[in-house]
């Protein structure tokens, strides 16, 4: 708070001062025609301009839309074989490579046969040795000069011998090991030289003319699948191509752990380019409609029930719809749409109802709301 203080003898001069400077303090505010004229001479009529926000939107149309089931999976052969060596030996030459084409039955090394030989010899001796016996025993006996069980004896190691030298000679063939399917080598784990054991693991066999791939796929969709729906592979592993396929097989029994069934896919003689361990990604077509209404999945609302930003005269009104089947981008609309209406794809999120709006690459429509005029007080 200032202090004045006020001087003996010039107090009347100090107040008449004071009077005075209040008096042209005011007299300049009030005498200022410039701004009364200023604040009267605003035009009533300026008009308030509402910008739209800037929005893409696409039109409602027809099309083919097919109602699927989509999961990944691993390519599987259909059938795959472990070759291994039935007997040991020295391998005296390997006769096919890695990525080699074999059918059934091909050879595919040739094991040292000297061992296996010698016991096909000897125990074809043997046999020879008791079937002589028993013709002998089978004259003798009309003679009464051996007896009956002198002769089933005699019949008995015959037979005995005759197993071991098919047993001898089945030996004989192992030391040719052969392809047991039709495929291409996928490995290979021996070489000229080796001595291979029995039951060594030593080529690896894959039929990669049919492929397979599996779905676990929840049992909501039980009803829907059956063998013999199509089936479209796209693998990650060639970008740009789409192999088509049909459902094989289907489990007869739920998971109960997993709450899942397995869905088997076979994919043939147009699955060229195609080999097992890819990954790829499968949908199974179950229905389609072939003139389904439907609009980019970007257009449906993430607020809760489904709806649309609807675009009509500049501005947008939300709109319940009832959704259908869905294939890639698109989704269709059974009710709140037709044909043609424009719904917004990008920049839901500024929007609500009512909203005035741009829709990019068409020819702005202002919105324009005219201010009410004021009127002007008379001043005296």
């Amino acid at each position: 708070m200032s202090r004045i203080s006020l001087l003996p003898g010039r107090t009347g001069t100090c107040a008449a001062l004071l009077i005075t400077t209040s008096l042209l303090l005011s007299g300049c505010g009030a005498g200022a025609p410039g701004n009364a004229e200023a604040s009267e001479g605003k035009d009533p009529k300026a008009e308030k301009t509402v910008e739209a926000v800037p929005v893409e939107a696409v039109a409602a149309s027809r099309r083919a839309v097919a109602a699927s089931y989509t999961g990944t999976a691993a390519l599987e052969a259909r059938a795959e074989s472990q070759v291994v060596a039935k007997t040991s030996g020295v391998a005296l030459a390997v006769l096919v490579e890695e990525g080699q084409q074999v059918r059934a039955g091909q050879p595919l090394v040739r094991l040292d046969p000297d061992r296996a030989r010698l016991a096909v010899a000897q125990s074809e001796a043997q046999m020879r040795k008791l079937e002589n016996n028993y013709q002998r025993a089978q004259k003798l006996i009309g003679q009464q000069m051996v007896s009956a069980a002198d002769v089933d004896q005699i019949r008995f190691d015959l037979e005995n011998a005759r197993a071991q030298y098919r047993l001898a000679t089945l030996e004989l063939s192992y030391t040719t090991v052969v392809a047991p399917i039709s495929g291409v080598i996928a490995s290979r784990s021996i070489k000229t030289g080796n001595f291979v054991q029995i039951n060594t693991p030593i080529f690896r066999i894959v039929d990669n003319s049919r492929l397979e791939a599996t779905l676990n796929v929840p049992e909501r969709e039980l009803a829907t699948l059956r063998p013999g729906q199509p089936v479209t592979l796209v693998a990650d592993a060639l970008p740009g191509k789409s192999f088509p396929g049909t459902v094989d097989r289907i489990a007869p029994v739920v998971d109960a752990g997993s709450g899942t069934f397995r869905v088997v896919s076979g994919f043939g003689e147009d699955a060229a380019g195609l080999q097992p361990g890819m990954f790829g990604r499968i949908r199974i077509d179950y229905d389609q409609r072939a003139d389904a209404l439907v609009v980019p999945r970007l257009a449906l609302l993430d607020d809760g029930d489904p709806a649309v930003f609807r675009v009509r005269d500049g501005k947008v009104a939300r709109v319940p719809v009832k959704v259908g089947y869905a294939e890639g981008p698109w989704v269709e609309i059974r009710e709140g749409l037709a044909v043609g209406d424009k719904v917004v794809t990008a920049g839901k999120v500024a929007l609500r109802d009512g909203t005035a709006v741009q829709v990019i690459g068409e020819k702005p429509a202002a919105t324009v709301a005219k201010a009410a005029p004021k009127k002007a007080e008379n001043r005296q």
